[in-house]
Parts: structure tokens; C-alpha cells; sequence
């Protein structure tokens, strides 16, 4: 899936090949070899909502009237309704021979034969491996597609920023996490799988391309453009589709209130708008309902507040662990509740490394929450009976119900659990909403942060305003 703002290379394979002149062009003539049908409703633009100031544009010929914004070597895309559009029209039709994925890539052959010596964590490997190979091929069929990628060097994902900023910037937001997991994790795909397999196929794999940190790159470019075609209904038990790189889809942008929508079809993908789009106004994807540190982590931009309905702030499921440990006072009481949460574990209601995820108008974890609350602010004797039938027969209240709405009428053991808890998770901030606020209100001092600061802020301020409005509802 495409980032909002999107920055656009202009250049060829890698390793070598000139830059082309006319990219869009380039890539719309090839659009129409493959049969990828643009409709003559939309064009393409530099995207509306670019990062950094007004761009130049340049305008590419044809029958779409695509426009393309540009600053230095690199632009933001859109796509644009150039008439009014109603729901359920056809945007753009993308034939399925033209998805670049491990099947359809000119190395699929080897890639499905060795398909069992490739398996991984992430499940990615055959495609990053199907664009390693293509990105270095001069005669590469997606060549004018990739020529509308992203500069690769100039992802703006925290696993490219330096650490010390990292963690300065989204201590308290789960993000630094995260990215070190991911770091690690591509790190050890990398030197198992992917650069074993490169060099037993020298003759696929020039050596420009057996790079960690380009790996690195495809990673942070897959997570964000890619593309995961959901299982049918009766196929619920099966492994995950392989991620898809489709032209066109990643171009468009996201927001939470979308106006269209992939749809997939046993001969195409069809983008299909879903709601009217007014003529000149910019139409949007989505990638799901995504919070702004999901955003962030995997797509490299947020949504300011509160544009993102989808937000959400977690508490670490350790923390209300913790938070009723510090409510204990004798070792008895401490040796019960560490019972009550090992009962949890058993039915698979909280763990380790577990977290509670509350939006702005429900708490997406409701059972999880609720069973936790209950189980360890029931008195002794209740979790006694409630343990010998292993969480079994008991009736949920009308009352026990965690919405957004019922947590002032709580019990008021659970009230001061859940309140406790947020208190704890408020701490692992650097700053308090204040501070935040007082940056937001300043225009003049908000303009001046880096790009980094500003979508780091957003962040944080979405999650502490959920975070705040879980202590007024439990006060």
C-alpha cells in the first residue's frame, strides 16, 4: 500500500540505466500494454497533501491528463477525480498479469521450487527476493513501475531514524519496539535465508544487490505498498496469502475516511469508489483501521488529530499487573494475585507481551479487559469458584459491560484498577499532554519542528487523549 505524501525516485534499475526523462508517461504507456485501464474520470497529480511546501509540476500527455508534482528528484503522487464520481464506479481495473508478485516475477519457477527452503517469520522473503532480482534486470517488464517508486534511500519509516531519535521522539508510543523487533528480525531473514539463496544463484543476483541495508529498504517498502488479498470464507484455516506489489493501487493515499476501495476478482483487481467523489478532490485507500503508531511504523506518515477515527492508545497488559500489585500489602495477597493472572494466562486472556487496545469510542479488546478486571478485583472466595469451573457459568452483567459509555458505572474496584493502570502507562512518556498541547496551539513553534517531531507529536498527543479520557471517565 502507498504512504501519504508519497517520495518518488526517478530513476533506473538498480545498479545502473539512466533516469527516464518522463516517468509517468513511461509507466501510463505501459499501463495500457498490460491492459491496466485507467478511467478517464480520474488523473494522477502530485498528491495534495505533499510533506514539504508547493512542488513545480510537469505534465505528462495522455489520454488521463496525468500531472505530476516534483521537488529536486523526488514527488508526491495522488490520484484525483478530474468529474464527479458516484459510489460503486470503477476507478481503475489492474489485470492480474500484471501484479508483481513471487508467482508472476521471471524467477517464479525456482522461487516455488525452492518454496521450502525460503519460509519465514514474515512469510515476505519470495517477494523481496522476486524484487531483487527484477529491480536489477535492464529488461525487466516492471521497469516503468518501479521508476515511479519511492527513492529508496529516503523512506521515512522510524527504522531509518537514528535510534537516539527514535526513542526520544516515541518513548511511551510502542513504536521503538516495534522497529527493533522488525530490525531484528530482517537482520536474521537476511543472513539465513535471503543471502544464502542470492549467492547459491549468482547469475539471478548481481552483488549490487546482496545488500542488507537495500533488503532493509524492500522490507520498509513492502510493509508499506504491498498489497494482501484476503482468504475466502471456507479458506479461514489456511496460511495467509503472499503480499502482492500491484501498479496503480499503491499510488493512491490513505485516510481513515476513504472514498474507495480494492476489490478483488478471479481476472483483476478493481479499485471501486465508495463514497461521491467531487470532481478535483483526491481519492483515497485504506489500509485498514489503522492507529497513528500503526501508521507511523508501517507506512511512515500519520494522520493529525483527530482526523484518525481509527486511533487507539494501548495499555501493556503487564501494566495493570503491575498496577494491581501496588494495591497488595501482604505477600499473601501478592502470591494470590500472581494466581488470578496465571489463571488469565491459562485461558488465554492476557500475556507477557500483550496489550489492552482502547479507541476513541470502544475498547477493542473488550473481553480481554473485562475478564482481567473481573478476575483480579473479584474477592477470594468468588475466584475460588470461578477458577474450579475454569472461567465457566458465569454470567456477564449488563453493568460489567466496557464500552466507552458504561466505564463511569463500573464497579468502583474496577474504576480504580483501569484509572491506576493508565496512570502507570501515562508515565512512560517523556512529556505530559500539556506539553503537547502547548506545541500544537503554537502554530509558529510547531512549524519550526523537523517533519519527524510533528508526526511523532500527532502520535503522541492521540494516544494520551484517549489515555486522558479513560481518567475522566474513571474519576
Amino acid at each position: 500500500m502507498a504512504t501519504q505524501a508519497k517520495r518518488r525516485r526517478v530513476a533506473g534499475p538498480v545498479g545502473g540505466g539512466d533516469a527516464d526523462p518522463d516517468p509517468v508517461a513511461g509507466f501510463l504507456s505501459w499501463c495500457r500494454q498490460v491492459g491496466l485501464e485507467l478511467s478517464p474520470k480520474v488523473r494522477r497529480r502530485g498528491c495534495g497533501r505533499a510533506r514539504r511546501g508547493r512542488r513545480p509540476a510537469l505534465t505528462g500527455r495522455s489520454s488521463v491528463q496525468v500531472a505530476v508534482s516534483r521537488q529536486g528528484t523526488v514527488a508526491g503522487y495522488g490520484m484525483v477525480a478530474r468529474e464527479s464520481v458516484q459510489p460503486g464506479e470503477l476507478l481503475f481495473a489492474v489485470p492480474r498479469a500484471a501484479l508483481l508478485s513471487q508467482h508472476t516475477c521471471s524467477i517464479g519457477g525456482l522461487l516455488e521450487r525452492e518454496r521450502g527452503a525460503l519460509q519465514s517469520q514474515s512469510g515476505w522473503v519470495p517477494l523481496l527476493l522476486a524484487l531483487l532480482h527484477e529491480l536489477q534486470a535492464p529488461a525487466s517488464p516492471w521497469s516503468p513501475y518501479f521508476a515511479l517508486w519511492p527513492e529508496l534511500g529516503r523512506l521515512e519509516h522510524p527504522m531509518f531514524w537514528p535510534e537516539e531519535e527514535r526513542r526520544r521522539l516515541l518513548q511511551g508510543t510502542g513504536v521503538p519496539e516495534a522497529v527493533e523487533k522488525d530490525l531484528a528480525n530482517i537482520r536474521s531473514e537476511y543472513y539465513s535465508i535471503v543471502l544464502p539463496f542470492m549467492e547459491a544463484h549468482p547469475d539471478l543476483f548481481s552483488p549490487r544487490v546482496r545488500s542488507l541495508e537495500l533488503y532493509r529498504q524492500l522490507v520498509a517498502l513492502v510493509m508499506a505498498y504491498s498489497f494482501q488479498e484476503p482468504l475466502e470464507e471456507e479458506e479461514d484455516e489456511k496460511e495467509p496469502n503472499s503480499p502482492l506489489m500491484v501498479p496503480a493501487a499503491d499510488i493512491l493515499n490513505h485516510l481513515a475516511n476513504h472514498n474507495a476501495n480494492l476489490e478483488y476478482s478471479p481476472n483483476c483487481l478493481r479499485m471501486v469508489a465508495t463514497q461521491p467523489i467531487p470532481k478535483g478532490h483526491e481519492i483515497f485507500n485504506t489500509y485498514g483501521q489503522m492507529a497513528n503508531w500503526q501508521l507511523i511504523h508501517m507506512y511512515g506518515f500519520v494522520e493529525p488529530y483527530p482526523d484518525n477515527t481509527d486511533d487507539t492508545a494501548d495499555i501493556q497488559m503487564v501494566t495493570v499487573r503491575e498496577a494491581a500489585l501496588q494495591g497488595t500489602k501482604a505477600e499473601a495477597e501478592r502470591l494470590l494475585l500472581h494466581e488470578r493472572w496465571d489463571f488469565l494466562c491459562k485461558l488465554e486472556m492476557v500475556g507477557e507481551e500483550g496489550a489492552f487496545v482502547i479507541g476513541r469510542e470502544e475498547v477493542l479488546t473488550e473481553e480481554e479487559l473485562t475478564t482481567t478486571l473481573k478476575v483480579l478485583c473479584m474477592p477470594a472466595e468468588e475466584f475460588r469458584e470461578f477458577k474450579e469451573k475454569d472461567g465457566w457459568g458465569d454470567n456477564k452483567r449488563e453493568g460489567d459491560s466496557l464500552t466507552i459509555t458504561n466505564i463511569p458505572n463500573l464497579k468502583a474496584s474496577w474504576k480504580q484498577l483501569l484509572r491506576n493502570s493508565v496512570l502507570l502507562t501515562l508515565q512512560t512518556y517523556a512529556t505530559d499532554l500539556k506539553s503537547e498541547q502547548d506545541l500544537l496551539s503554537n502554530k509558529e513553534v510547531y512549524t519550526k519542528l523537523s517533519w519527524r517531531e510533528q508526526q511523532a507529536l500527532q502520535v503522541r498527543y492521540g494516544q494520551k487523549m484517549i489515555l486522558h479520557q479513560l481518567l475522566e471517565l474513571t474519576t
